[in-house]
């Protein structure tokens, strides 16, 4: 029988007001394992009207209280990731390991907000007039919702949710209902580390769900983690009620491989950037980049052997290294993908479509695809494919490598393998991506640092978490002051200046 999840409003589990469901997938089996509730309107105003009789006490509290409910979260966390990891591979499909990896990058981030108190701290000018101080603070935005991806059921939320709570918000997270079950765990979790009933919220959903969050006017900022159409309709819709949004769109990552690099090396890195979590990943590598033919030739015969070894399987197997795509409308879609592909002319090397495992013929598999001879006007180099598929670009200088990087529609993430200082350092400065590597294929920020890319990866002001995501769910207050004690001087009529 298929398990009822639920949403969490108010400090409890919650059924909803909704008759609409869904159903949630084993993606290694094809076998349903759960019935997501779909949340309708009333049920959205449900947990938004819990946030904002939770808000006013939960700003009163201390930064130093508030940290120290995520210290107890953090623990938590740290003596049950392995449940958490189990739920996320059975729904998603990524393997264990890689589901424990994501979890722990989540962890960083909550680790990062247990600093509340002194990222909140503000500044004080004495004396910026005669008898007259200046000081600043910064506020929490009241209630505040996250709409996260199905990529990452546990990190993405987790890139949003400490820091807001941090701030003194509330939160309401939607999550994907593809796999939906981890946002449940974390909320028992977040109540059982002694966090205020109605602080936390999960509305389970789809679209009606996001549009009720969207024009609430009583949520006062939206982060959003997807795709780029869909984040830039979230951007321009919210923009419009004057409320604050960071949306995170698409990306088409590239990774640009010099004639000098460590090949060993760099087909080591393309192996897990691109094929990690069946390259469900928004900071996957899908475009190689090697400088010269030699290069490229060299890259692609060590590749070829690799992708073929690939050892594919459901994510409880302990020997997989990639796991099934999460729902047969991805896997079709993918598929589809390398069809257009090899209709466009690129040479495929390897062919994953025809994977089949014994005992899981009706998961969502795929193996591994490889092309090579992909150029810049190919679908499949300019749209995210977001599956296992390495598409292999030959340009014939640094500059062309460059330039392809530069022009693409996306800005999310780049790297360069090179041995050469000058070269790194002039890719640095002159790459318009957001977040770079040298060396380093998956240039994902620590989360004292914030994430977010460029163009079409990112819409609105703010990138996540770090210092970054401290500002975007504050607002900055700023108080001059002064205690004229027996000071009559009248009225004055000019713009004020100091003296």
């Amino acid at each position: 029988m298929a398990t009822a999840i639920n949403h969490f409003i108010g400090g409890a589990e919650f059924a909803g007001a909704s008759d609409r469901h869904a159903p949630v997938y084993n993606p290694a089996t094809g076998e349903q394992s759960g019935r997501v509730a779909l949340a309708s309107q009333a049920d959205v105003r449900a947990a938004v009207g819990a946030a904002v009789a939770a808000a006013p006490g939960w700003a009163r509290s201390t930064p130093l209280r508030r940290a120290r409910i995520l210290n107890a979260f953090l623990r938590i966390l740290e003596e049950r990731i392995d449940e958490l990891a189990t739920v996320i591979s059975a729904e998603h499909g990524k393997v264990f390991s890689d589901a424990k990896g994501e979890i722990q990058r989540g962890m960083e981030v909550v680790e990062f907000a247990t600093g509340a108190p002194q990222l909140l701290k503000g500044e004080f000018t004495e004396n910026v007039g005669t008898r007259v101080d200046s000081h600043s603070v910064r506020q929490p935005l009241g209630v505040v919702a996250g709409i996260t991806p199905f990529n990452f059921p546990a990190m993405v939320p987790m890139w949003m949710f400490p820091v807001a709570l941090a701030c003194g918000n509330c939160f309401i997270l939607k999550p994907s209902e593809r796999d939906p079950s981890a946002s449940l765990l974390m909320a028992k979790w977040l109540r059982e580390a002694g966090l205020p009933d109605g602080v936390f919220g999960v509305v389970q959903g789809d679209k009606e769900a996001v549009d009720a969050l969207l024009n609430d006017p009583d949520v006062q900022a939206i982060s959003f983690v997807g795709s780029t159409p869909i984040a830039r309709h979230i951007y321009e819709t919210v923009a419009r009620t004057g409320k604050r949004c960071q949306a995170l769109g698409g990306a088409k990552n590239h990774m640009i491989v010099m004639p000098d690099a460590d090949l060993d090396q760099a087909v080591d890195a393309l192996m897990g950037a691109a094929y990690g979590s069946a390259g469900e990943r928004c900071m996957a590598i899908s475009v190689a980049v090697p400088v010269g033919e030699e290069t490229a030739n060299a890259l692609v015969a060590k590749l070829e052997p690799r992708v073929r070894a690939l050892k594919v399987g459901p994510g409880a197997d302990p020997e997989a290294e990639m796991g099934p795509l999460v729902t047969k409308q991805h896997l079709d879609k993918v598929r589809g993908y390398v069809d257009a592909g090899v209709a466009e002319g690129a040479e495929l090397v390897v062919d994953g479509r025809d994977l089949k495992l014994q005992g899981y013929e009706n998961g969502y598999f795929i193996g591994g695809s490889l092309f090579d001879h992909v150029t810049p006007a190919m679908k499949i180099y300019r749209e995210e494919i977001f599956g296992p598929v390495l598409a292999v670009a030959r340009a014939d200088s640094y500059a062309t490598a460059a330039k392809w990087v530069n022009e693409h529609e996306f800005g999310n993430g780049v790297a360069i393998f090179t041995r050469d200082g000058d070269t790194a350092r002039e890719f640095a400065h002159d790459i318009q991506v957001g977040m770079v590597g040298i060396n380093v294929p998956i240039p994902v920020p620590m989360a004292f640092h914030s994430f977010g890319g460029w163009k079409a990866s990112l819409f609105g002001d703010h990138h996540m978490h770090g210092p970054e995501g401290v500002r975007f769910y504050t607002r900055l207050k700023t108080i001059t002051s002064r205690w004229p004690t027996g000071i009559r001087a009248g009225a004055d009529f000019i713009m004020p200046t100091m003296k």
